[in-house]
């Protein structure tokens, strides 16, 4: 029976790579400690979405400043404003917030106990905390941004000033700080960005550590070869390369990054599609042409490039090189676009793409796999899974959605013998519920074999022929039986005892799990038998 795998080797792995892109840096002499506020991103692209519900990508990492090790990662529910450490107990106090795009600022005082981890949000009632900061063993300022702008238009540029004083920081709990503490009048408020600060901290740290830093993030996808060798896709990054010894053959460096990796059937390259956004050039918003790219695995040398005009999606299966516009509008029709050696050939009509609806990105296919809506109008509803023929015709085995009352979100897939393992979420006006995400087994006339329901979506997912390998945006790491879908293992996913989540996984010839982690790490795992 196959536990739970051990973490054999990392690759790209580096010093304070768990809080990704960072906000800023505090240093404390006295405890010789380092806390640092950071952000992960989102786990969502143009070509997929589901498993970003209920994700948040903002960290505050402590580590020790001897030696970097990072001693406690935290997530947050809002991006990181002001950290502090209290002069005397061993205490962080982190002030969080944001604005929610409408009218209110949202956030929470956390206090972090040094020495246990436990985490306490102090405040009763949400409130953006912008500073953080101790005037003694008992006083603690706080600049809080105002409750919202629904009839105070300079909200932005203004802050509520207080002190507020415990006699023991270390006792206080949960929700233990009212609003009446916080009342004092609103005044103007400067709202530096420590952003560069910190990568100097960062970066000097580093080097008096005798390492390396720099922002590694979102490891997209991830690919074992025959010869040891493993490829991977993520942030600022359109492919790259490493040896089984553990030091990087190649890289291949692009403005966003990439996010999908299909092995070319000559068996010497490999496809990858690059994230295209709009960006800001002074008063305009300019996008760079969408890169689709073939990619010599032994030299890293760009074989060629495919000029779709719009951001698409890699379909996996067969010898052609297929792609899937991606608009993101997911009402405009679109066809397949299939390239071979006689050029591109348009395929057939496919319908809209949104990101929630249409992700099902299979691996292993024996040929290739699309969801579709039948009513061109709204192809979000009543989806099919449909393969692509070999002559180029599109077949639709089974309806998306084996409950007729529920409406099912796209995701991961893989192909096993006659059957799809497929994941997802059941959409609810309300978000993610409860036992919501699903991994399911079906055969290709649409009965289930096997569901797995959950409380978080799936990031990833592969398959070896006799477990499934699953990956949550909790951080969890699932193995079911591939028979009957009964849990052989599940664990919560770290990296030297501290959190992680694996964003893509894939099992590589050797029989290990490769995964990708959010925080731009590589994990070569080895099941324990």
């Amino acid at each position: 029976m196959t536990l739970v795998p051990m973490v054999r080797c990392v690759f790209g792995d580096g010093p304070f790579a768990e809080i990704g892109e960072p906000s800023l840096a505090v240093v404390d002499e006295r405890s010789r400690m380092v806390a640092v506020g950071g952000d992960l991103g989102r786990i969502q692209w143009s070509g997929s979405g589901t498993a970003d519900s209920g994700w948040t990508g903002h960290r505050v990492g402590v580590y020790e400043q001897d030696g970097l090790r990072c001693r406690h990662v935290v997530r947050s529910r809002y991006p990181v404003r002001s950290l502090a450490f209290h002069p005397v107990l061993p205490l962080l106090a982190i002030g969080t917030g944001r604005y929610d795009g409408g009218h209110s600022f949202e956030g929470e005082l956390l206090l972090i106990h040094l020495d246990s981890g436990d985490i306490a949000s102090a405040l009763q009632c949400p409130r953006q905390v912008l500073t953080v900061e101790w005037r003694s063993e008992t006083a603690l300022r706080l600049v809080l941004a105002p409750w919202d702008d629904w009839e105070n238009p300079r909200a932005h540029e203004q802050g509520h000033t207080v002190v507020v004083t415990r006699s023991d920081w270390g006792a206080v709990g949960r929700g233990t700080i009212g609003a009446e503490e916080l009342a004092a009048p609103a005044v103007p408020v400067v709202q530096p960005d420590h952003s560069a600060e910190a990568r100097r901290t960062l970066a000097a740290l580093a080097a008096s550590a005798g390492r390396q830093w720099s922002v590694r993030r979102r490891v997209w996808a991830v690919e074992g070869m025959e010869d040891g060798r493993v490829l991977a896709a993520l942030d600022g990054v359109l492919a790259e390369s490493w040896l089984p010894s553990g030091d990087l053959q190649w890289a291949v460096d692009d403005e966003e990054g990439g996010r999908q990796l299909v092995l070319a059937s000559d068996g010497t390259s490999v496809w990858t599609n690059a994230e295209r956004r709009s960006r800001r050039k002074g008063r305009c918003w300019e996008r760079s042409a969408p890169l689709v790219a073939r990619i010599g695995v032994d030299t890293g040398q760009v074989l060629e490039t495919l000029s779709p005009g719009v951001s698409t999606v890699l379909v996996a299966g067969g010898k052609r090189t297929i792609l899937r516009p991606s608009d993101g509008r997911g009402k405009r029709p679109s066809q397949l676009l299939m390239f071979d050696l006689d050029g591109q050939v348009n395929g057939p009509e496919v319908g809209g793409f949104d990101l929630f609806n249409h992700p099902f990105a299979v691996r292993r296919a024996s040929r290739p796999y699309v969801l579709v809506g039948t009513d061109p109008d709204e192809p979000h509803r009543d989806k099919w899974v449909a393969a692509l023929g070999s002559d180029g015709t599109l077949r639709r085995l089974f309806p998306h959605s084996w409950v007729p009352a529920e409406h099912h979100f796209g995701g991961p897939a893989v192909e096993i013998g006659p059957s799809l393992v497929h994941a997802g979420a059941v959409h609810h006006g309300h978000g993610l519920q409860p036992g919501g995400a699903y991994i399911v087994r079906r055969s290709l006339n649409g009965s289930v074999q096997w569901q797995h329901r959950t409380d978080h979506p799936a990031t990833a997912l592969d398959t070896d022929g006799d477990t499934v390998f699953v990956a949550y945006n909790s951080g969890a790491l699932t193995a079911l039986d591939a028979a009957d879908g009964s849990v052989r293992w599940h664990t919560e996913l770290e990296v030297d005892g501290a959190p992680t989540t694996a964003l893509s996984l894939a099992v590589a010839p050797q029989g290990h799990l490769l995964i990708g982690t959010v925080d731009g790490r590589i994990l070569e795992c080895l099941p324990r038998r």
